[in-house]
């Protein structure tokens, strides 16, 4: 399967202007049973049958749309995050194995969020290709984690804050500061942009559906479960000290501080900090060697 002749068969979003009717279109599309799915993905793969491979597509152009619209806070425009998203998809598509026992909406979500990704970093004047892995680890959490800690996405981080992030993510502090000042001067689209000349409704309004979002709530469930598993798994490569230090400050509802973790173990608050952050490390290694794999294990 070509991207191109697939391409052909999909509905076509020209500008962000035509997002209203696209988003419409796409849900003329049904979900497919997970009976149906199964036999079109071994025509495709079987017979090379091109009807069956557009089929799978557009059955999962939601699942695209969905994704595209977590990245609208980059400032690009929606309509090539989705176009760069069905790429991903198609090449989910051409790799998936409907013998794994995994449905097409769990393995695609892997390809369609790292097209998205790639063209997000290609795009940004700030990362490009050739920066660091720290630097794209920030760029893709450093919203996130502000938002976590209270911060408003416009403002600097107060020092505790950078200290905060540099320690979740593994990073040096310095990076975060000069990572955090990029992104404000770069500036960020609203989550919120509404439709239309009138501005009534928000685009991601669009995407609601009567029906059950089947494909997507599926899929969502078992990267949720994946990641659990990933991180069960990675942990059983920590010591005993270092998974409880690990669990008390990471994973804790309520994280105890370097001081009491100290009195338990009769060390350094220094010296705690450093198993902490070995232990982060360790587990970070191991979920993302693992992830790597799963996303190529159809390749």
């Amino acid at each position: 399967m070509t991207n191109a002749s697939v391409r052909s068969t999909l509905p076509m979003l020209a500008s962000d202007e035509g997002l209203n009717r696209y988003l419409a279109e796409i849900k003329k599309f049904p979900f497919l049973s997970a009976e149906k799915e199964y036999m079109l993905a071994k025509r495709y793969r079987d017979y090379d049958d091109r009807e069956a491979a557009a089929e799978l597509v557009t059955s999962h152009l939601r699942l695209v749309a969905k994704i595209a619209m977590r990245y609208r806070g980059y400032g690009l425009p929606i309509s090539d995050l989705i176009a760069e998203g069905n790429v991903g998809l198609m090449h989910g598509v051409k790799l998936f194995d409907p013998d794994r026992g995994f449905r097409l909406a769990t393995y695609a979500m892997w390809w369609i969020k790292a097209s998205v990704q790639e063209f997000v970093l290609r795009s940004w004047s700030l990362v490009k290709l050739g920066t660091t892995r720290s630097q794209k680890k920030l760029f893709y959490n450093l919203r996130r984690l502000k938002k976590q800690l209270g911060a408003y996405a416009d403002t600097d981080l107060r020092p505790d804050q950078v200290q905060r992030v540099a320690s979740e993510l593994g990073v040096r502090e310095d990076e975060v500061v000069s990572m955090d000042r990029r992104m404000i001067m770069g500036g960020d689209a609203s989550l919120n942009v509404t439709m239309g000349d009138e501005g009534q409704g928000e685009w991601l309004d669009i995407l609601a559906d009567d029906r059950p979002l089947q494909d997507i709530a599926l899929a969502d469930a078992e990267e949720l479960a994946m990641r659990s598993d990933f991180l069960r798994k990675a942990m059983n490569r920590l010591t005993d000290r270092e998974r409880h230090i690990f669990t008390e400050r990471r994973l804790a509802e309520q994280p105890k501080t370097l001081e009491e973790l100290s009195e338990v173990y009769h060390v350094s608050r220094e010296r705690i900090r450093q198993i902490e952050v070995k232990a982060f490390t360790k587990v970070q290694k191991a979920i993302r060697e693992m992830a790597q794999a799963q996303t190529v294990f159809a390749a």
